[in-house]
């Protein structure tokens, strides 16, 4: 493996110690400028990259943000990168990407990496398997920013933007009864996780308020992924009692129950209706088009962002906590409209 190229290399090429090559590459205004072109043109014949990490220990800034996501192949989590990638890059920062794949142990590998890295704070969304924040009190505790987006926890009594997730369920049950139906299934996440908690319980809670019984049947917590959904809608299906609408909390999980309803000929929504969560551009693709709640990604990209942004301008400290929560959108298409109902 061919050597890495030191500051040391370009002093020795130009006879010059490698301070005053330090100097130069920083621009110092000590150091003539012939003596610059020299240290640059040296540098560029002998493919010299500067140690960024080095640099950032140095000065204590690395001009770097950690975001950990659960996957990049959403695109929520692809739009929030986006969005937040843009603020921040106007402002002088670049991004360090990392997904979790949903798992605690990735995730907190993740954590040490980016903290070995220098990163000026973490902007993250939790993956489906953690519990033990830990890691998460770690980045607090070594005083670098740590910003909560979409999955957070109150625990950690740190920034955070959402949305209104028990408010979206309840939207959603709403948008059901209207259309005439009446025993309602929920495909959830796990409840150990906040927001999927927040959608269980706006479902729940939304059921009474309709005097709708809750039949813990229909009830079934998931890790939200495609095949999750394809299996509890076939178990939905072996009910005694099908349930004659579906909401699920998350598209990708709501695509794998559609399939299953289409390979069976069960027609959406004359004999189940079904709605997703996130709306994905897929959701809008299929036939028919799938019901779901639009989660505002790009706002929550800038959100997130801008108060990373609030700690750089408010240093040493940022005295009040960011609980941005917004209000999101039902999208509603053709898998849940029943437009008998609304005559």
């Amino acid at each position: 493996m061919k050597k890495k190229t030191t500051i040391k290399d370009i002093a020795n090429v130009l006879n010059i110690s490698a301070a005053a090559v330090s100097k130069a590459l920083h621009d110092d205004s000590r150091i003539s400028e012939k003596t610059k072109k020299a240290v640059r043109q040296v540098a560029k014949n002998l493919n010299y990259q500067p140690n960024h990490l080095a640099s950032a220990l140095r000065k204590g800034k690395s001009n770097l943000v950690g975001v950990i996501v659960p996957r990049t192949n959403s695109n929520f989590f692809s739009s929030v990168i986006q969005n937040m990638e843009e603020v921040l890059n106007k402002a002088g920062y670049n991004i360090i990407i990392t997904q979790s794949n949903e798992s605690y142990i990735k995730e907190c590998n993740n954590i040490d990496t980016l903290l070995f890295t220098q990163v000026d704070g973490i902007i993250a969304s939790m993956a489906n398997e953690t519990i033990d924040l830990g890691y998460y009190e770690k980045i607090k505790s070594k005083g670098i920013p740590l910003i909560l987006f979409d999955r957070g926890e109150n625990d950690l009594n740190v920034d955070y933007i959402g949305i209104n997730d028990y408010n979206s369920s309840h939207m959603i049950v709403e948008h059901l009864v209207k259309q005439g139906c009446k025993r309602i299934a929920h495909i959830g996440g796990f409840k150990r996780t906040r927001i999927f908690n927040n959608r269980i319980r706006g479902y729940v809670d939304a059921l009474k308020k309709h005097n709708l019984p809750l039949d813990n049947e229909l009830l079934i917590e998931s890790s939200l992924t495609t095949e999750d959904g394809r299996e509890k809608m076939i178990q939905l299906l072996a009910l005694k009692t099908r349930p004659d609408a579906v909401y699920v909390a998350g598209d990708y999980a709501a695509l794998g129950a559609f399939q299953v309803l289409n390979e069976q000929q069960i027609k959406m929504p004359e004999d189940i209706a079904l709605v997703g969560f996130g709306n994905e551009p897929f959701t809008a693709m299929v036939s028919p088009t799938i019901t779901s709640i639009e989660q505002h990604s790009s706002e929550i990209g800038q959100q997130a962002a801008k108060t990373f942004l609030q700690y750089v301008k408010q240093k040493p400290v940022k005295q009040t906590l960011n609980k941005i929560i917004l209000n999101a959108e039902l999208v509603v298409r053709d898998s849940s409209k029943n437009n008998k109902a609304l005559l």
